[in-house]
Formats: C-alpha cells, structure tokens, sequence
C-alpha cells in the first residue's frame, strides 16, 4: 500500500513519470524563453506575446504541480516563492522605468547568489534576455551594466543550463564591448562572468574565438588590475586552454613568455603550469614554449627552489612531453642540466613526480646510447662457411672476433674502447654518488629550517659519515 501511494500523483499519472517529463518541459521551456529574447524587434509582436503569455501560464503550471514527497505547507511556499519571482521577472520587463529594471537586477542578483532552484527558475521566467539587453544601455555611470553583468554572473554558478543560455542570448560581444569604458568596475565584472562561462565545455571555443582571450592576457599584465581579477584570469585561461583551438589562440599573444616569466611566484606558480600542461599538448604550443628564451632553464630550476609537488610533477610532465616529442628539446635540457635535477627528484620527490623523473632519464639514457651507436662503425661478419650447403649470405656475428670489411683481416674486440666504457661508468657511480650526499644535505637544511633551528647548526659527525658512506639503495631515513 506504502509503494502503491507514492508511486501515485493527482490524475491517476505515476510519480516517476512526473519526475522525468516535467525536466524536459522546463529546459523545452528555457529554450523557447531565450529564443524569444527580450527587446528584439519581432514582426508579429501580438501574435508573439500571445505565445508568450501562454508559454507562461504553462510554465506557471508546471512550477506549481506538486511533488510526490511535498505536503500542503510546503506547497504553499513553493506557490509563494513562485509568485515573488514572477514580480521580479516582470521589473526587468518594464522597458519605461529604468528605475524598476535596476531593482529587478538587483533582486535577480541576490536571490541567485545562494539558492540553486532560484537560479533555474528567474531563467525559466525569462530574466536572461532582458538582463543581457541591459548591457547596451546608454548611461554614463555604468550602474545598469554592472547590475546586469553581476546578476548573469550568480545566474550561471552551477547551472550549465544558463551559462548556455547566456552565451546564446549574446551576451559575450555585449561584454567585450563594455571593457572599452574607462570603469574598472566593468572590466572586473566581465573577467568574473568569463570565468563562469568558460567552466562549461560547449562555451570553451566560442568564447575562445570572440576574441576573449586577447583580453584575458591583457588583463593579467596589467600592473593596475586587482588581485582577484588577475587569478579570475588565469582560471579562466586555463579553462579555455583546455580546448586544443583556443591553444593556437594563446600562442599567437604573448601569453607565454609572460607566464613563463610568472613562474616563481607560489600564488600562481601552480595554476600556470596547469596552463603550459594544457599548451604543450598542442605541436604550436610546443613551439611557442621553445620559441621562448631560457624556457628550459626556466622550468628546470622549478626542482630547486620549490617543495611543492603539485609544481614538480607539472613541471616534469611539460619537460616529459617535450622531452618524448623532439630530439633538439632532449639536447636542449641536456645541456640545460636536467639530469642532475631528475635524478634528485627521483630521490625527493612524490610518487607521481618520481615516475616522470625516472621516465625522462630512461629516455635520456636511450638517447645518449643511440648517439654512441651513431658514431661507431657497423662491423659485418664473414659467413660461418665460404661455400656450401644453405648457407647463404653474410649475417650478424656473434661471435668475439671480426673481419675487417676493408682489410679482410680479423681481429678481436677493441679494448681500450672496454677500458672507456669502464671509466664512464665508474664516472657515472661518482657523480651518483655524489649527488646522493648533495641531496641528503640540502634535505637536512630544509628540515634545519622547518623546525626554525638556528642557521648555524652543523650536522653531527654521525650524519656526515651516514651522507658519505650511503648510497641510493640505502638511505639514512
């Protein structure tokens, strides 16, 4: 009986039925509400607002027809709800009073701003294209637009339905136009609002070809914009950055080199190689960080002056895939010292960093034996029998001696080549080794300084033997 009366609504219909139609009407409803728009200029404009009125008596309907789980009280809230919102949609609306307009924008911003149902609901009753159209209002105090732009901008929190809908409604050329004023206020509110579009994947690319990014970068370099703008940026540049179009975008601003440049401040050193991770894996985003003087270096010397693993792991994943991509770029980090630093970081670093450090050695390591077998002559073998049987032609010996091509003459193995190879690795151990120790004693100094011991603590003579003496294999902690 329990089952039968919940599975039950008014008119006989099942409640799952209700709980899966009624969605659809309301985004059907959402639709026709933005493609209607508000101040667009119709040819019929009475047969338009009859169908506008129609659409919202039936959305009224649909707003008010109860749950299975609601009870009369609850119900009568939700009518009541449902009536102060209908108020609120009806200010905008009032073209002749910029007065009321300015209030309806206001109340559309603050009952948004916490209340998830509300944000879907003002958008159901249409307040999204009279709030976009209130961006082109001519006044010089620029009240209208920063209501406007703040009121969209709590409509889109965690509702992937308005931020399309805001962007299919115009918004955003309406927006770059704004940040041409004078008013800080307006250029703050735009970035704001790109952030929150930006989240949604559909929006990525048409954001991205509006010309939205040029003004994001612009924003970031500008020396006179708040704090909380400049991180708006960023966040909104690696959103869009996720997108493979906008990459070639990116790379056609100077984008790059500043955030490169950027690197070493920890309040956005993090977030900015989450951007360069999205760029390079794009070839054109590759190129344009090569392209950029010192790049390498740059992000090699992220292994020694941060602790952060976040910012270790990026900043090998980068290296790591320019690394696998290009043979110039594994000979450019060569040279730039990478090897010492990945083998600390094989040592000291995360899990997920250490991975990536002993991949790019392996890869280094593969490279640099290609380069020794380039440069030595492949030696052919005579055949195991001159004449007879199957035998055939010539193949690869294994044997220890032989033969000359030239001279036809066989001889064993060059052993002063043994002897060098010898040496290297006997190098190879030495450095290891002694990188080992360096590593252990720039350790013991962080640890010094996290437990604010005094800078001219020295080690025991116990550490100091434990540095010497250890090695890879076994270390002292």
């Amino acid at each position: 009986m329990a089952w039968g009366t919940m599975s039950k609504c008014e008119g006989g219909k099942d409640a799952g039925s209700v709980v899966l139609e009624r969605p659809l009407k309301l985004w059907s409803l959402i639709i026709d509400s933005v493609r209607c728009g508000g101040g667009v200029h119709r040819p019929n404009r009475k047969k338009a607002e009859a169908q506008k009125h129609l659409g919202s008596e039936k959305l009224s309907e649909l707003l008010k027809q109860p749950e299975w789980w609601e009870n009369e009280e609850e119900v009568r809230k939700k009518e009541e709800a449902l009536e102060g919102l209908k108020k609120v949609a009806k200010k905008l609306q009032q073209e002749g009073s910029m007065e009321l307009v300015l209030e309806g924008a206001a109340e559309v911003r603050r009952l948004s701003k916490d209340d998830p149902q509300a944000r879907t609901t003002l958008a159901l009753l249409g307040v999204i294209p009279p709030l976009v159209a209130l961006l082109d209002a001519q006044d010089p105090t620029f009240q209208p637009q920063i209501a406007a732009l703040y009121a969209l901008l709590n409509l889109a929190i965690a509702n992937d339905a308005n931020k399309a809908a805001i962007v299919k409604a115009g918004a955003l050329h309406k927006m770059l136009k704004l940040i041409q004023s004078p008013n800080g206020a307006i250029a703050e509110a735009v970035v704001a609002n790109f952030l929150g579009l930006s989240a949604l994947d559909s929006n990525k690319t048409i954001i991205g070809s509006s010309g939205a990014i040029s003004f994001l970068v612009e924003t970031l370099k500008d020396p006179d914009v708040s704090c909380q703008a400049k991180q708006d940026s960023l966040r909104a540049l690696y959103n869009l950055s996720i997108s493979p179009s906008n990459v070639l975008v990116m790379v056609e601003t100077d984008l790059i080199p500043h955030l490169l440049m950027k690197l070493g401040d920890m309040d956005v050193s993090e977030r900015i190689l989450s951007i360069l991770s999205n760029i390079v894996s794009v070839a054109q985003g590759r190129k344009g960080i090569r392209a950029v003087a010192d790049a390498f270096p740059i992000l090699i010397d992220i292994f020694n002056w941060t602790d952060s693993p976040g910012c270790q792991e990026k900043a090998c994943y980068i290296l790591m895939v320019m690394a696998h991509k290009s043979y110039g770029d594994r000979q450019a980090m060569i040279e730039a010292g990478i090897v010492s630093s990945l083998l600390e970081l094989t040592l000291l670093g995360s899990t997920l960093a250490q991975k990536r450090a002993s991949r790019m050695l392996e890869c280094l390591r593969v490279e640099k034996g290609k380069q020794i077998s380039g440069g030595s002559t492949l030696v052919v073998s005579a055949p195991l029998s001159a004449g007879g049987g199957g035998g055939g032609g010539g193949a690869l010996s294994t044997t220890s001696s032989s033969m000359d091509p030239i001279t036809n003459h066989y001889h064993q193995p060059n052993e002063s080549l043994e002897e060098e190879n010898d040496e290297m690795m006997s190098q190879e151990k030495k450095a290891v080794k002694q990188l080992v120790q360096q590593s252990l004693q720039n350790n013991m100094k962080r640890m010094v300084k996290r437990a604010n011991l005094p800078h001219d603590f020295v080690p025991s003579d116990h550490f100091k033997s434990l540095t010497s003496s250890s090695t890879s294999k076994s270390l002292p902690f």
